[in-house]
């Protein structure tokens, strides 16, 4: 047991409205140091590659680091020092909640996941994103062999969080001080060992699917609003963009299937629809005193990901929102009325494809579905 520092809920707001980064707090984290920037938990490693020796000068017991803003290329050699260290214990307190409620909704614990600090960024070309990774083709390609069982990678950042208010500091953006992206992309290792939205678990480990689906894209946004206990996953460092902008990704704006954009490179825009319908699938829920909405969901994701047949035609079921809402309502009889309607307010009913509600939302098929049963078996 290690004494660490990292960001936990948000309490408040500021006056304009925007949230913060978290409240600082120092907690006790079940981690072993086993490298000089890394850290070893169960089911977890956290490793900063930029070759800097976070952790054989500090005390035995304590990796208390200070955020120092984010450090970044403007802060001094000690404050990036200490920004770093905090990235990986943040990073390293934020996975392990996440994983240890996936381990408890499942019943299960998760494969072990990697999470590697600074691939893809280079003197003089830095990278602020994050993303999941399994072996097989991708772009940017790796310079690395990957974990068959999954990586996350976090970019050392690339700019500030954008402030309207002078008088605030300003924050270096880097995505291990971000809890909305380290849950969004532990959500993304979730969806692979349950939902497997890609089939990979039907390819050869060596030749996995690294495209997202907007299902993906938009469990993995649910899941951060339920870490984090709000819709407005990315109000920290996107509160410049109005709520109603599709880039923000607020849940609690009211997406519709009328909003899917079709084509490739759409996943993040349209998860949001099911993510947002998720969103107002659970409050209902809670509201008419029902509990248990996204263990639900999880059993969801499993039985969709259970099934067996050629990964083509798997990669296009698993692609459909219809299709996983159909093992939502199945997993919870007694949710499934609540769930039924709230889906259906944002266009999505359990059959039809993507492209057909969004037809129907958008009052073009109007008698699309006239025939069709409530509910499919």
């Amino acid at each position: 047991m290690m004494r660490i520092a990292a960001y936990l809920m948000e309490d408040h707001l500021h006056a304009d409205r925007r949230t913060g980064p978290g409240r600082l707090a120092e907690v006790d984290l079940e981690a072993t140091v086993t490298g000089p920037a890394e850290l070893t938990l169960a089911g977890l490693t956290v490793r900063d590659g930029r070759g800097d020796d976070l952790f054989g000068s500090a005390d035995a017991q304590a990796y208390v680091f200070d955020p120092a803003s984010g450090g970044g290329p403007l802060a001094g050699p000690e404050a990036e020092h200490q920004a770093r260290g905090f990235g990986v214990t943040n990073a390293a307190y934020h996975a392990a909640r996440a994983l240890s409620l996936a381990a408890r909704l499942l019943d299960r614990p998760l494969p072990p996941l990697l999470i590697r600090i600074g691939p893809h960024s280079f003197p003089g070309r830095s990278w602020g994103g994050g993303h999941y990774r399994l072996p097989g083709a991708a772009s940017p390609p790796e310079p690395d062999l990957l974990a068959p069982s999954g990586e996350i990678h976090l970019g050392t950042g690339r700019r500030f969080v954008e402030e309207h208010d002078p008088r605030r500091p300003r924050y270096f953006h880097a995505p291990t001080h971000n809890r909305a992206i380290i849950y969004h992309e532990v959500g993304h290792h979730i969806c692979r060992h349950t939902a497997d939205f890609r089939a990979n678990r039907l390819s050869p480990p060596h030749d996995q699917h690294n495209g997202k689906v907007a299902l993906d894209e938009g469990t993995a946004d649910f899941l951060t609003a339920v870490l984090l206990g709000t819709p407005d996953i990315y109000g920290w460092h996107r509160g410049h963009i109005p709520p109603w902008d599709p880039r923000r990704r607020r849940l609690d704006v009211r997406w519709t299937t009328a909003y899917l954009r079709p084509g490739s490179g759409q996943a993040h825009a349209n998860g949001t629809v099911w993510a947002s319908a998720l969103w107002t699938a659970r409050e209902r829920v809670r509201e008419a005193d029902g509990t248990g909405f996204t263990r639900s969901l999880c059993t969801a994701m499993s039985r969709l990901g259970s099934r067996e047949g050629e990964v083509s035609e798997e990669q296009q079921r698993r692609s459909c929102f219809s299709q996983l809402l159909r093992e939502l309502l199945a997993a919870d009889p007694a949710i499934a009325p609540t769930v039924t309607a709230a889906m259906a307010d944002h266009g999505i009913l359990p059959y039809g494809l993507n492209s057909e509600l969004r037809a129907w939302t958008q009052g073009r098929t109007a008698s699309l579905f006239a025939q069709r049963p409530a509910v499919l078996p």
